[in-house]
């Protein structure tokens, strides 16, 4: 096993020294070769674990650059070459103790799709139902688990300048790990679905597949086989009489749905895992979910009210509460920065508002003032920048934003109704009359600090060096004009008068003087053009 995982290491070293990224082994490689698409063809050619890396890092703007995203975000169907099926089965077996052959009626051999970690397969049960079984590649956890660690190992090879990072390089890979196991563990995925399930049992519109618990374990999930069609697809839309904006309204209110009511929503909507059959939007392969706390719901909720009310307070303290702090934040810079947001997206209509790019440049600013937002927030934020890609294509008209709003506005009078419980009444009220009561002793105490001298008022100047600096050089200046002027004025007295020792008869001290005022002069208005404050 030392031998293999030392073989893997090299190749790992060589690939990325290839593509340019030699300089996180070692700093005398040249650092001008990391181009977002040399980083996708690495991950591509480093085969299974860095393809879900380069899939999952595509999810996180928060921790790589904009290019970044966009580039691997091509990896999601980059997986080419197909596991022979004869190896396919021999996981199975190792799962359930049985050959495949004698669990079902009939299985494809050929797949019906292939993924970085199990490829999908159609087969008939015995008693007749139609099912396709997700089986895991064989070795993958291995290989997955052998690559982080050798990734691990060279993260700590690497020197990294810690103050210039918002994400530590070892924390991002321990999350990728963590989200990775949980993706090869199949149990997790199973409950996905049904909770799922549960969550949607009584919307006649929405679906996902009913798993079977018989050929499900750690590796494999067998799952009801839904034959439909692609959400996108818009010739089978129309071939079939579906409304294409009825069905962009049901979907962006099953999301609003899975947001603010479940705080449990699909993480990879894409439109190959949104099928449409049998007038139902249909769900499909919840290996990548999110899970909104009641604390996040709601601050969601209120962040959403606080957009379409242009409340700016309200989006910082948002960022602030929700948000893990990386460094010094300041308070005013994240305040200007949101009215700066909201000002370009909001200073017409709040039809101009795409709601995924507005989630995006909240990441963006929070990164910028040293906030870190949770990793559920950016998976919502991506998860949304997909579903609005779908609507904008099935239905161009309707604006997510539109559905949002509504909807958020028609929860809040129940959040009202909900909150104000008699024992939340009685507490905020004996708050308010014991605050009241107390504010003619705090005006009197005011009153006497005042009269008395004792009341300071404080005042904060940023910068104060640097400006104390520049006042002092502008009354230097200032200083030095004056004396050039004094010794222009006492020349022209002194030749005037023609006193002193003289030269072709011309005092000497007077132009003396001149020629003195004159360089002084020269001096004052270079040091002036330097400091660039001529204008």
């Amino acid at each position: 096993m030392h031998k293999k995982s030392l073989m893997r290491f090299k190749e790992i070293v060589r690939i990325f020294t290839f593509y340019g990224f030699g300089y996180i082994i070692d700093s005398k490689f040249n650092k001008h070769g990391n181009s977002p698409e040399n980083l996708r063809k690495a991950f591509e050619e480093l085969g299974s674990t860095f393809i879900k890396i380069g899939q999952v890092l595509s999810t996180r703007p928060d921790i790589i650059p904009e290019e970044y995203v966009k580039e691997l975000s091509k990896l999601q169907d980059s997986i080419n070459n197909e596991e022979g099926f004869h190896n396919i089965k021999r996981v199975f077996k190792e799962e359930f103790n049985m050959d495949i052959e004698e669990a079902f009626q009939y299985i494809n051999p050929n797949p019906i799709a292939a993924a970085s970690i199990a490829q999908v397969y159609e087969a008939i049960l015995k008693d007749g139902r139609e099912v396709v079984v997700k089986i895991q590649r064989p070795g993958i956890d291995e290989k997955i688990n052998m690559d982080i660690h050798i990734l691990k190992k060279l993260l700590k090879l690497t020197k990294f300048d810690a103050d210039k990072m918002l994400v530590d390089p070892m924390e991002a890979i321990e999350q990728i790990e963590e989200q990775t196991n949980k993706e090869l563990n199949f149990v997790i995925e199973q409950q996905s679905i049904k909770e799922f399930r549960e969550y949607n049992k009584d919307v006649a519109c929405i679906y996902a597949p009913e798993v079977i618990e018989k050929y499900s374990g750690h590796k494999v999930i067998t799952m009801e086989n839904i034959k439909g069609f692609k959400i996108t697809d818009i010739d089978k839309i129309e071939k079939y009489g579906y409304d294409r904006y009825d069905i962009g309204r049901k979907l962006a209110l099953s999301f609003c749905k899975q947001i603010f009511d479940d705080g449990f929503f699909h993480g990879d909507p894409h439109p190959g895992n949104i099928l449409i059959r049998e007038g139902k939007i249909c769900y499909i392969d919840f290996g990548a979910v999110g899970v909104l706390s009641d604390a996040l719901k709601k601050s969601l909720n209120d962040a959403i009210i606080a957009v379409a009310s242009r409340d700016i307070n309200k989006l910082v303290n948002f960022i602030i509460s929700v948000g893990i702090k990386r460094g010094k934040i300041d308070r005013n810079t994240l305040y200007m920065d949101i009215q700066y947001m909201l000002d370009m997206y909001l200073s017409t209509s709040i039809k101009n508002i795409k709601i995924a790019q507005l989630l995006e440049e909240v990441i963006e600013i929070a990164t910028r003032n040293n906030i870190q937002l949770p990793k559920d927030f950016v998976m919502l934020a991506k998860s949304l920048l997909i579903i609005e890609g779908v609507i904008a294509e099935i239905a161009p008209e309707l604006d997510i934003l539109d559905i949002i709003i509504p909807f958020v506005k028609s929860k809040n009078k129940y959040y009202f109704k909900e909150e104000l419980d008699a024992d939340k009444l009685l507490l905020g009220l004996y708050s308010f009359v014991k605050s009241t009561s107390e504010i003619p002793s705090k005006l009197v105490e005011l009153s006497e600090s005042i009269t008395q001298g004792r009341a300071k008022i404080q005042f904060e100047i940023k910068d104060v060096d640097k400006t104390t600096s520049e006042l002092n050089k502008m009354v230097n200046r200032i200083v030095f004009g004056v004396v050039v002027a004094g010794m222009i004025i006492g020349s022209s007295l002194i030749l005037n008068s023609n006193a002193g020792p003289k030269v072709k008869g011309v005092s000497l001290i007077g132009v003396t003087g001149y020629i003195i005022s004159a360089l002084f002069s020269l001096y004052l208005l270079i040091s002036i053009i330097r400091s660039g404050n001529l204008k």
